[in-house]
């Protein structure tokens, strides 16, 4: 009796969560991209200052340069350490300080003289994330610190503008609440890639993709079990990871449906899922796909626009990414989660991403079908 071509695609489906779960260092991949990954993203990449070392060189003594000192402390600068002149120096080389302040001597005199005496910060300029936004902190601390000095009153300066700021979709302008969210879209895309690849060539490895061939099964089937079954195992893994680790664990607000997102990441699924298989039949190994996958991957995820705004890119690099799934994705993705957006704003890239995932499913459909006549 012939079975319909749908319970002939979701048996192959089924066989190859089997085979998923068979093998534990996928299982552990698949937890630790969607658990541990998920909340280091969100808690150990601070965008602003965080505990930058400093020390002192106080040739000073005064009550001014006593008041620059105190006002440099946690939690954008761990308690300044006093050093000596010739310290300071060899403290840089041996990394123990991002920032040296040097007060010269007689500087409260000089400053309630009208002078400007000359303060000098050094900076480990190796240290680029702290360096370049630490060193207008200290700028900023010590001009204040001077100026309310001087005038006796913190004086706040008026101007003949008022801006009142409204900090949207993000009031407390936490990083937690960026980085989380885009390392799932991240994960979302690298699984993708890597599962529905890996398990191709572990068939062929293993030589079970032969005894396909001589089922009555057809190249298309095959494909589209493993499209299905890898898109629905990564695809539980992201609901399960904005629901639980994002909202419960991270406390991060979700301003949108995430039924919708869903429905993005499903559709964004077929093309890296389409992707995963293509490269696969490519390769000649595991190594090789491996290989491919950080030469895929790397520029899916820091030229869509989840890591640089796209905005900041050369004209030619973004015009080049118009053509990659991920660059769409992350566009929705942003609009839904971030600020709410619905269907009817994100239909555009929706269907963007459905059709660049019909165009990579026909052509990894016809590479997959080269390659299984090749080995019939």
């Amino acid at each position: 009796m012939k079975q319909h071509p749908l319970v002939i695609i979701a048996h192959l489906g089924v066989k190859e969560l089997r085979g998923l779960l068979r093998d534990p260092a996928m299982l552990f991949l698949i937890v630790f991209a969607f658990t541990a990954a998920i909340y280091t993203a969100g808690t150990a990449m601070p965008e602003s200052m965080h505990n930058a070392s400093i020390a002192i060189v106080d040739e000073d003594r005064s009550a001014l340069s006593s008041r620059i000192i105190a006002a440099l402390q946690p939690p954008y600068f761990t308690p300044p350490r006093h050093v000596w002149l010739d310290e300071a120096d060899a403290g840089l080389d041996a990394g123990r300080f991002t920032f040296v302040l040097n007060i010269p001597p007689n500087f409260q005199r000089d400053v309630l003289a009208g002078k400007a005496p000359a303060v000098q910060l050094n900076v480990d300029a190796t240290r680029m994330s702290q360096a370049f936004s630490g060193n207008g902190y200290v700028q900023q601390i010590v001009q204040a610190e001077v100026d309310e000095f001087v005038s006796g009153v913190r004086a706040r300066p008026r101007t003949p503008v008022e801006l009142a700021l409204r900090m949207r979709f993000n009031p407390n302008l936490q990083q937690s609440w960026f980085g989380s969210l885009m390392e799932i879209i991240n994960m979302v895309t690298m699984l993708s890639l890597i599962l529905t690849g890996a398990a191709l060539i572990r068939e062929r490895e293993h030589g079970t993709i032969e005894h396909l061939l001589v089922m009555p099964v057809t190249p298309a089937q095959i494909m589209t079990a493993k499209v299905w079954s890898m898109g629905l195992v990564v695809l539980v893994g992201a609901a399960f990871s904005l629901t639980v680790m994002v909202q419960r664990v991270l406390h991060v607000t979700v301003h949108g449906s995430v039924a919708l997102w869903l429905l993005a990441a499903a559709l964004h699924l077929v093309a890296t899922t389409s992707m995963g298989i293509f490269m696969a039949t490519v390769a000649r190994s595991m190594p090789q796909f491996g290989l491919l996958v950080v030469l895929t991957i790397i520029p899916l995820q820091l030229l869509s626009g989840g890591t640089t705004p796209r905005e900041s890119m050369p004209e030619a690099i973004r015009t080049l990414m118009l053509a990659a799934p991920t660059t769409h994705f992350v566009s929705a993705s942003q609009a839904i989660l971030y600020r709410g957006a619905g269907l009817e704003i994100v239909w555009p890239q929706l269907a963007t991403v459905l059709g660049i995932g019909t165009v990579f499913f026909t052509i990894a459909l016809r590479r997959f079908r080269g390659t299984l006549n090749r080995m019939a």
